[in-house]
C-alpha cells in the first residue's frame, strides 16, 4: 500500500500553516494513509451522532479504517472557541488536536502516557 495524505477544508476558515504531514509521519509512520478534513459545527455534530451516538459538537474526531488507514475531522470553529480555555494559541491547539487524534489512531487511550507523548510532540515541532 502506498502512503497517501490529503487535507480538505470544507469550511470558510483560514487555517494556519502546520507541518501536518511531518506530524502524521512521526506519529503514524510514513506508510499510514490519512485523510484530514476540516468541517463546521453541523457536519461535526452529524458525524458524532452517526458514528458515536453522541449529540454534542466535537472539536476532533478520528476514525480508523484499517491498521494503516484512517480519517481525522477537525472543527476549526471549536478550535477557535476552546483554545483560550487551554491557554494555547489557535495554531498550537489545532496541532494538539491533530496529534491527539493521530495518537488515537495509533491505538493510545486518554491518560498520562498519551499526555506525555502529546507534550513531547508539541515541543518537537516547536508548538509549545
Amino acid at each position: 500500500m502506498r502512503e497517501t495524505f490529503s487535507i480538505a477544508n470544507q469550511t470558510k476558515a483560514k487555517l494556519p500553516s502546520l507541518a501536518f504531514k511531518r506530524i502524521k509521519d512521526s506519529v503514524l509512520g510514513p506508510r499510514y494513509s490519512l485523510s484530514l478534513v476540516f468541517v463546521g459545527d453541523t457536519t461535526a455534530r452529524a458525524l458524532n451522532r452517526r458514528y458515536r451516538r453522541k449529540s454534542y459538537i466535537p472539536n476532533v474526531l478520528s476514525f480508523p479504517l484499517s491498521a494503516r488507514e484512517g480519517e481525522i475531522f477537525i472543527n476549526p470553529r471549536r478550535v477557535k472557541r476552546e483554545a483560550p480555555q487551554f491557554e494555547m494559541s489557535e495554531r498550537t491547539y489545532l496541532a494538539f488536536l491533530f496529534i491527539h487524534a493521530c495518537l488515537h489512531l495509533k491505538g493510545l487511550h486518554h491518560g498520562a502516557t498519551m499526555e506525555s507523548i502529546e507534550r513531547r510532540l508539541l515541543r518537537r515541532f516547536k508548538l509549545s
